[in-house]
């Protein structure tokens, strides 16, 4: 005859299984992926500092600045915090970049997103853009889309090489229709610190 085990054999049993549970836990938790909330990614901490006084481009991580490039160029009428389509004025401000493309004319071009929603919004309070274009670039800004470039705030600017164009004029006067343009050796060294994304401050 079997006897039951005894209330010792059963309490040790419990414990032992208690141990193997505990064991096969910590042995799959290695084996298997990270199910979790896993935290998003760290944005670049790169930017670009663009001073439209001094001509300059710095590229920057954090306060640091990693690299200067000099004797760029902007709109051929100077900077502006208020800009309008066909003024030829560099917009100041904060953006990113949204798109980097080959150019048959600049080697690359690195577009902003501009006019962005402060540009917008001081447009419309300023009733330098109506209703109806206020309206269309809220419409894209709001979902995170390219704004509208043919309101009257004007489009299509970012950073550029100078192509075939010449090296000592674009180093002696501002040239461009509100791009900042830098030469073609300095573009492609550039190309290698920035991405879509990439903060710009423009001041």
């Amino acid at each position: 005859m079997v006897l039951p085990p005894t209330r010792q054999a059963r309490k040790s049993a419990l414990h032992l299984i208690q141990i193997l549970t505990l064991s096969c836990c910590l042995v799959l938790s290695t084996m298997l992926p990270f199910q979790g909330v896993m935290a998003a990614p760290t944005p670049s901490v790169i930017w670009l500092s663009v001073d439209t006084q001094q001509l300059s481009l710095a590229v920057m991580r954090g306060d640091t600045e990693l690299h200067l490039f000099e004797n760029i160029a902007i709109g051929s009428r100077g900077s502006a915090l208020e800009r309008q389509m066909g003024d030829q004025t560099t917009p100041l401000g904060d953006f990113i970049i949204t798109e980097i493309r080959h150019s048959e004319r600049f080697e690359l071009f690195m577009a902003f997103d501009y006019p962005n929603l402060d540009h917008t919004e001081r447009a419309f309070e300023d009733k330098r853009i109506d209703a109806q274009e206020y309206r269309a670039l809220r419409y894209d800004l709001d979902r995170g889309n390219t704004p509208p470039q043919g309101t009257s705030l004007g489009g299509n600017l970012g950073i550029h090489g100078i192509g075939d164009g010449d090296k000592k004029i674009h180093e002696s006067i501002n040239w461009t229709d509100g791009c900042i343009a830098i030469n073609n050796e300095q573009l492609m060294e550039l190309a290698d610190w920035v991405e879509v994304g990439t903060r710009v401050n423009v001041h």
